[in-house]
């Protein structure tokens, strides 16, 4: 992942004690740099509104994570005003304590982020804070979460996702609302004519299909065993797809897989998003989701953002209220390297329909983030959890395994169905629940935690 780009920007008055406000910001920078942090913005202190002025339009055209304000001693609002109106990123302000030593107010920060905030709430802009020294740990990791979120949303604002067919009918679950996303996070949308994948593919030469073929030996050892006229027609697919997101610059896919892979191009399209989202034969993975689910490629967009690693859309295919367990599957479409370590991966037919590519594993055990931009109630809102990924026998053919949730298997239940929810759902290893929390707060999203 790149590194969160801040903009730290010290504000100073004069009349106050300068010299201790400076070792402030230095202490403040040096720690910020030393957490990764990207930083961008003056080496000298802001003091007055023209110098706010220049700098703001010096950065106007940067990209931002943070718009970190740095109360180093108090000062009137306009400063900060002027700042945060210019400047396209979240705010973060910044105090510091001083001791209670009975003689002069050396800095009196705390007044300024409360001067600051009262002016921003005027302006409706939103806004979070810290009062605390420069060596707080525990801010520095509130500053990183508010700029992972940060990154999220501007990270969205620039990617290109296309959508390859309409979403099956009586699939509302998967509907495409092109103008609500481009509103809330100014995505894209590149639509895309199933048959214009299938031609394509069907002019993958040999040589590339062998290739391929190659490349994802390496992961499976059965496809020998396989149809290998089908086999080579996920291969194709996988070509195809792979060359259309490259010349339109996509960041994810989502995929009508059924049923036309299946009845007009005799194959799985399953086996080919599984090499896309882990990335396999690409600079970046490409999230992909099965049944045009576009809003499932949007939440794996910004789990393999936040994690660098691939996310997987899954269907919730049983609970299991005694033991507090539920079964995630999905045909075959989950990126490999989320295969369990301890039991090979294998390459199978659909079982449903008895044409291969489909991945067949069971799902790695650890900690996982799942999620879901919702439109379950006709506003988008932020679907989130986490839960422990067992390792346990696979419950289903395909790409599955058994989650154990933060909460009772009941209540997730009774969340899914009451709010119905929709039936996909992404995960990623690891815990993102607080930066996506940040970035919904920061796009203006709601937040359901099941």
């Amino acid at each position: 992942m790149k590194k969160p780009i801040i903009a730290f920007l010290p504000i100073v008055r004069t009349t106050f004690d300068v010299p201790l406000a400076e070792e402030m910001i230095m202490a403040a920078r040096e720690n910020l740099i030393a957490a990764g942090f990207q930083l961008l913005g003056p080496e000298h202190s802001i003091t007055d509104l023209p110098t706010a002025t220049q700098i703001a339009n010096e950065l106007s055209s940067e990209s931002l994570d943070l718009l970190l304000i740095f109360q180093a001693t108090f000062a009137d609002s306009t400063m900060v005003v002027e700042l945060a109106e210019a400047l396209d990123a979240p705010i973060f302000l910044w105090a510091v304590p001083e001791p209670w030593s009975g003689g002069r107010l050396r800095l009196n920060s705390l007044c300024g982020i409360n001067v600051a905030a009262h002016a921003l709430t005027l302006l409706k802009m939103k806004y979070d804070y810290a009062y605390a020294l420069p060596q707080d740990v525990e801010i520095i990791g509130q500053i990183r979460t508010l700029a992972l979120g940060g990154l999220l949303r501007r990270q969205l604002k620039t990617a290109r996702l296309g959508v390859v067919g309409e979403h099956p009918a009586g699939m509302d679950t998967c509907n495409l609302d092109e103008p609500k996303l481009r509103e809330l996070f100014g995505i894209q949308i590149q639509r895309i004519k199933l048959d214009d994948v299938f031609d394509r593919a069907r002019t993958v030469n040999k040589t590339i299909i062998d290739q391929t073929r190659a490349l994802i030996d390496s992961h499976l050892d059965n496809l020998s065993s396989l149809e290998q006229v089908p086999l080579n027609g996920t291969l194709s697919v996988y070509n195809a797809l792979k060359e259309i997101a490259v010349e339109q610059k996509l960041d994810g896919l989502a995929v009508r897989c059924w049923p036309e892979f299946f009845t007009q191009m005799g194959c799985a399209a399953c086996g080919a998003m599984s090499m896309l989202s882990d990335g396999l034969g690409l600079e970046v993975a490409l999230p992909c989701s099965c049944e045009a689910d576009i809003n499932g490629t949007l939440t794996q967009l910004l789990l393999q953002t936040l994690a660098d690693a691939p996310a997987f859309g899954t269907d919730i295919v049983g609970v299991d209220p005694v033991k507090d367990l539920i079964a995630l599957w999905h045909c075959g479409l989950a990126p490999l390297s989320m295969a369990d370590p301890n039991f090979p991966a294998h390459g199978r037919v659909h079982s449903n329909r008895g044409l291969p590519l489909v991945m067949d594993f069971q799902l790695k055990p650890g900690l996982i983030t799942f999620a879901r931009i919702s439109q379950a109630t006709g506003n988008i809102r932020l679907v989130l959890g986490k839960g422990e990924m067992l390792s346990l026998p696979k419950p289903f053919s395909g790409t599955s395994g058994t989650l154990r949730p933060g909460g009772t298997t009941t209540k997730f239940l009774e969340i899914l169905m009451r709010d119905g929810l929709e039936h996909h759902i992404s995960l990623v290893y690891g815990d993102y629940l607080a930066e996506l929390q940040a970035f919904a707060h920061q796009v203006g999203i709601s937040v359901l935690t099941i």
